[in-house]
């Protein structure tokens, strides 16, 4: 990755919408430079994806938690292929240490918090955090100084 490429990753984090045209003035590139830009940082599997990040608040879903899973009853592909149907989930992580998975979940507040809860008691012991507030709910990223030019 050039410096280019860098400042293209950084202007889709701030503006996923821009258009190519819009990307090729600000990089100064033309837009099919900026277009072949883009498919390879795709192909490097450096872009995953083109999304749209919403409010869970917005959508009635306002108490995020944190749920440590652990001490598991079940095995985990079974614990695994059941959270990947869990609407409350929005993210899940097999972690190392005493922990077995670290879970977010977005519900409706209380009872939500409680229903969501009891879904996941059969599978191990459950550690619920209220998330109070988010300093830092998203942060872009780039690559590291000493790794930007390197391919």
């Amino acid at each position: 990755m050039d410096k280019v490429d860098i400042q293209l990753l950084k202007t889709l984090q701030e503006d996923g919408r821009i258009t190519v045209s819009d990307l090729s003035k600000k990089l100064a590139l033309s837009r099919p430079s900026v277009s072949e830009r883009l498919l390879r940082l795709q192909e490097k599997g450096i872009i995953l994806e083109f999304s749209a990040r919403v409010s869970p608040a917005k959508l009635g879903r306002g108490t995020l938690l944190f749920i440590q899973i652990s001490e598991l009853k079940k095995e985990a592909q079974l614990f695994e292929e059941y959270i990947k149907t869990e609407a409350d989930i929005i993210e899940c992580h097999r972690v190392t240490g005493p922990i077995s998975y670290t879970i977010k979940a977005a519900v409706s507040g209380i009872d939500g918090m409680r229903q969501l809860v009891d879904r996941l008691i059969p599978f191990g012991t459950i550690n619920t955090s209220v998330i109070l507030a988010s300093p830092v709910p998203y942060r872009h990223l780039l690559p590291a100084e000493d790794e930007s030019l390197s391919d």
